[in-house]
């Protein structure tokens, strides 16, 4: 029986073993018992007894043990709240820890190093954006599309920027457009909801960036999703990754459901077709946009054949530069 872990000592716990033998000994019945001399046996007893784990009864004191599911029991409770406190603790200790190093100057960088962690990062870098939030968005993703985290962090997106005036400013790479149902659960409801967003045939990392004062670069380490985050405060690093994005934003292809009026004041094309466009654009296969809008691929072949027909062009390249040309994209 071992009982260390419950804060018995060897010699409390050898004392108590032989009462559970022996009850209701002497001490000199104990020390004869154990061959060991009487001596320190009173101070062992009395420990023994401020743990309710022994009672002492007569003159001379016989001492009995306490039932072992009982008293052991209590003992084992004891050390369980004992570590949901030191649980508690350590928890509270690594939040201030993680503040500490958040709001430290000499700190550029912290590794954050599980998802839960990383979520709630990506989350305050949200709630506390107060001009812009720009994004390199690529796979792969941890949460389903569709389901009920990424559709909760559209919402809120969408939120902050009609509520609080928030851009949000978003490359896709092409993997990301392709990526299943994402683009028609994701993107665009936070594209109709105010996101700026363009595409590009791939990107560099994934990236977010909160105003001109942080930047979070997830990293994929195993199979499993996202394990590990960088977190980069302002220094010459965080310029570094907003130079970068800006300049893949200037090449990235608008990616807009809806698009402005042209600029020659001819006739624009209605919201469907506008979208139709902007997906042939980004490089999406037929099947891609098929899902996107909820078509067969039979019929998405046949309206984009219809679309480059009535724009007098033949290829999809052509399309989307006639269609830049008179503003619709």
């Amino acid at each position: 029986m071992e009982l260390a872990v419950l804060g018995l000592s060897a010699e409390e716990e050898r004392v108590y073993e032989a009462l559970v033998a022996q009850p209701g000994s002497t001490v000199a019945a104990l020390a004869d018992h154990l061959a060991t001399p009487a001596g320190p046996l009173p101070r062992i007893l009395a420990a023994l007894a401020g743990k309710h784990l022994v009672t002492r009864s007569g003159r001379p004191s016989r001492y009995l043990a306490a039932p072992p599911d009982i008293a052991v029991h209590r003992l084992v409770q004891l050390r369980e709240r004992e570590l949901s406190a030191a649980r508690a603790k350590v928890l509270s200790l690594s939040e201030i820890h993680r503040s500490a190093n958040r709001t430290s100057p000499e700190l550029v960088i912290e590794q954050l190093a599980d998802r839960e962690t990383i979520a709630s990062a990506v989350a305050q870098m949200e709630s506390e954006a107060h001009h812009q939030v720009r994004v390199f968005d690529t796979p792969p993703y941890y949460q389903k599309p569709g389901g009920e985290g990424a559709t909760r962090n559209t919402l809120t997106q969408i939120a902050r920027h009609q509520d609080d005036g928030v851009a949000h400013r978003v490359i896709y790479s092409q993997d990301a457009l392709n990526w299943p149902r994402k683009l028609e659960l994701d993107i665009l409801p936070a594209v109709r909801g105010g996101e700026q967003a363009r595409t590009r045939r791939s990107l560099p990392l994934k990236l977010i960036i909160r105003d001109d004062q942080d930047a979070l670069i997830p990293f994929d380490l195993s199979r499993t999703g996202l394990q590990v985050a960088y977190l980069v405060r302002r220094s010459p690093l965080l310029t570094a990754l907003e130079a970068l994005f800006e300049g893949e934003w200037r090449q990235a292809i608008p990616l807009d459901a809806a698009a402005p009026a042209t600029s020659d004041g001819g006739s624009r094309p209605d919201e469907e077709t506008l979208s139709l466009l902007a997906m042939m654009l980004a490089g999406l296969t037929d099947t891609a946009i098929a899902h996107a809008n909820g078509w067969s691929t039979r019929t998405t072949y046949r309206r984009l054949q219809a679309l480059m027909t009535e724009l007098g062009v033949s290829t999809r390249f052509q399309a989307g530069c006639l269609a830049e040309r008179r503003g619709w994209l």
